[in-house]
């Protein structure tokens, strides 16, 4: 059983993620960890029920970064990402898929204009 608090594991967890985000190409890594700053803060008074979700959905997150990034050494490192099946981008709303078109576009350095052919 943790004696941790609720604040001490969100705090152990948001530090983890940034240290794993160190890992990351540099300009990968400005944007990840700007995003898991504002998601934090925005989630900071959430309800229960949305901060057991939330954490149980970053510490996948965690674990799957870690073993992209192979902190086990490089030899167990995995290429970065994941790939979304169609069924998953369904459930999606409309704001939703442009934001991650928006994040695409971020990642890969295109503009909207050169995007054309992703």
């Amino acid at each position: 059983m943790s004696s941790l608090t609720h604040v001490q594991r969100v705090r152990m967890l948001y530090k983890t993620i940034l240290r794993l985000h160190r890992g990351l190409p540099a300009e990968i890594q400005a944007l990840g960890t700007s995003y898991v700053q504002d998601e934090f803060r925005r989630h900071k008074n959430c309800d229960e029920v949305a901060a057991i979700i939330f954490l149980n959905e970053w510490t996948e997150y965690t674990v799957m970064l870690a073993k992209q990034l192979g902190l086990r050494g490089p030899h167990t490192a995995k290429p970065l990402g994941k790939v979304l099946k169609d069924e998953d981008i369904n459930k999606f709303t409309d704001e939703q898929v442009y934001q991650l078109y928006e994040l695409m576009l971020a990642a890969s350095g295109k503009s909207d204009k050169n995007a054309k052919d992703v």
